[in-house]
Parts: C-alpha cells; sequence; structure tokens
C-alpha cells in the first residue's frame, strides 16, 4: 500500500510536466489506484474532478455567472429566444446524422425536417417554425452514437471550463465540434464569436436552475455528477436504460443492450 502511495505521488508531480491530455489519460490509467473503498465506481477520478469542480465554480463565479447575469438583463427575452432557437437548429442538422448513424429512420426524417424547415422558413433557424407544426425534436451527439454502438461511458471527468463529462464523451466532443455547423466556421473571429455567444446565452438560461442548486445541495459536486450520468444514461437510452430485471424496450432501431 505504501509502495502504491509512492508511485502515486511520483506520477501526481510528474504530470505537471505534460499536457493537458496527457494528464487525463494519465489519470484514467491511474483510476484503480485512485479508487477509494467508498469511492463511487462512476467516478474513479473523484480527487482530480472536485479539484477541476473548484476550478470551474470560481470562474464561473467571478466570470461567467456576473455576464450571464447582465446578458439576461440587457438583452430583450425575443432575442434570447431567437439566439436559443439558432444553435438548436445548428444542433438539429448534426442531430440528423447521429440518428442516422444509430439507424433511427424516423428521428433523422425529423431532426433533416426540422433542420430543413427552421433555416428556410425561419431565418437560418431564429425562429422555430418546426415546433409549431409539432416536428417533433430528437437531439442526438457523437457521445450518444458511441454509446449505441456499445462504447463504454467510462469514468466520469470534470473538464477544464466545459464541466461535466465523460471519457467517451470528451473523445466525442472533437467530432461533435466539426459536425456542429455552428461550431465549424471556417472564418476564426466568427466562430469564437459563435461559440462564446452560444456559452454565453446556455449559461443565461441555466441562473435559475444553479440558484437553487446552491440551495438545496449539500453537496453540488455530487449531486451535479449523479445529475449529469442519469441524464447521459437516459439519453444513449432513449429514456431506457438498461435493467437487469426488466428487458430494455426496442426503439426505433435502437439496439441498445
Amino acid at each position: 500500500m505504501k509502495e502504491t502511495m509512492a508511485m502515486r505521488d511520483s506520477d501526481r508531480a510528474g504530470a505537471h510536466g505534460i499536457s493537458r491530455a496527457g494528464v487525463l489519460v494519465a489519470l484514467v490509467l491511474l483510476a484503480g489506484c485512485a479508487t477509494g473503498p467508498t469511492a463511487d465506481p462512476r467516478d474513479p477520478l473523484e480527487p482530480f474532478n472536485r479539484g477541476m469542480y473548484q476550478f470551474n465554480d470560481a470562474v464561473d463565479r467571478v466570470a461567467l455567472k456576473p455576464v450571464a447575469t447582465a446578458y439576461r438583463e440587457v438583452v430583450p427575452s425575443p432575442l434570447r429566444t431567437g439566439v436559443t432557437n439558432f444553435f438548436a437548429n445548428a444542433q438539429d442538422g448534426w442531430s440528423f446524422v447521429n440518428n442516422a448513424l444509430q439507424l433511427k429512420g424516423q428521428a433523422a426524417g425529423s431532426s433533416l425536417m426540422r433542420f430543413l424547415v427552421n433555416t428556410f422558413m425561419g431565418l437560418g433557424g431564429v425562429l422555430d417554425i418546426a415546433s409549431e407544426m409539432q416536428i417533433e425534436r430528437s437531439t442526438e451527439d457523437f457521445g450518444q452514437t458511441m454509446g449505441f454502438w456499445g462504447v463504454g461511458a467510462g469514468p466520469y471527468l470534470m473538464l477544464p471550463l466545459l464541466g461535466p463529462s465523460t471519457v467517451r464523451d470528451t473523445v466525442a466532443l472533437p467530432v461533435d465540434g466539426q459536425g456542429n455547423l455552428a461550431t465549424s466556421v471556417g472564418d476564426v473571429p466568427l466562430r469564437n464569436s459563435l461559440i462564446g455567444l452560444n456559452l454565453l446565452n446556455q449559461r443565461s438560461r441555466l441562473l435559475a436552475a444553479t440558484d437553487m442548486l446552491d440551495q438545496v445541495a449539500l453537496d453540488r459536486y455530487t449531486f451535479t455528477r449523479d445529475a449529469f450520468l442519469q441524464r447521459r444514461q437516459n439519453d444513449v437510452y432513449d429514456g431506457y436504460p438498461p435493467d437487469d430485471s426488466e428487458p430494455v424496450p426496442p426503439a426505433d432501431g435502437n439496439l441498445a443492450k
């Protein structure tokens, strides 16, 4: 045990000299050593994740939350709704691809129809005409596609600034970035502006939720982790996560086990 702890301390000291990606890989490889007898098995990297959560929380309280609060107070609600619709429409285009990759024909058709209707009739997606036409939204990303085809979620990860994730979702991030039309714009300043606006708009929509979290959660880290993992499991299995006692109802082309 002492030798294991000494090796762990040595690895942590050496991690300062490598890249962020290398740190994540090293921590994943050391997951077995980092897991204590009372640790959540889904979160073997909890010491690292808690530290990153505290960093993200500090940045949020100092910078992101005040700016998001000002954005909500200054920008009229119809404009904020238009921003939300625009980025949701871009996601619908990427959801069409991922629904098709998951062999979900009906969902893929709905995503494509939503994207076409809102792009050409809704001023590039600023207006959500598709919802008024009762065309159902089926949001999917590449992390869900990987899960559909049997790739396990892996350990829980708290990413710098980006927040909760898993190893699988982290690997999927570059693909999602290239697939989402709003974040794959060739012009760098415009792309960065779109990414910043999207993050700011998303943060403003979560202001009430984070205020409630401050009031009701005894351990904000644990609450956030458990809520995220539960939601992602439901996302991958279309609301029917596997249960040892009950079969998983098949969705449209859903091969989830």
